[in-house]
């Protein structure tokens, strides 16, 4: 790539990445938002319709009881919280417990690890941990 075209494109700035009000991935920004980049709050139709309830509001605070409860150092499992809310249905809570988490690392209250180090809530997949934000 030559210069110009780096320099053309490095140029024209886009608006800063928001997380999904809903889900809490990351919302990329897209061309066809430009004119109501401001009013997204959803990464999806879906996300548009399921918002945020009250079960969810409910998984925010086991996520924290459950830290409360442990050393500050210590860290926790979705399934610890699923299985906290539900003995017979905890596997259906999962993905709900996951977006919960997610939302708590948007607000700056927690981290979500994998093999110890800390990753991108939007982009990790498979075994994660939730701990206090340090």
């Amino acid at each position: 790539m030559d210069r110009v075209a780096h320099a053309r494109r490095s140029s024209t700035s886009t608006p800063t990445d928001k997380t999904c009000a809903s889900c809490g991935r990351r919302i990329e920004w897209r061309k066809k938002w430009e004119k109501s980049w401001d009013d997204v709050k959803y990464c999806s139709d879906t996300c548009r319709r399921q918002k945020v309830s009250a079960s969810d509001h409910q998984l925010e605070t086991k996520i924290k009881e459950l830290l409360d409860a442990r050393s500050r150092d210590s860290t926790i499992c979705p399934s610890d919280v699923a299985r906290a809310m539900s003995d017979d249905g905890w596997r259906d809570l999962m993905e709900p417990v996951r977006r919960a988490a997610r939302r708590l690392v948007d607000a700056g209250e927690v981290e979500i690890t994998q093999k110890g180090s800390v990753v991108e809530p939007s982009t990790a997949k498979g075994p994660i941990r939730i701990r206090w934000k340090r």
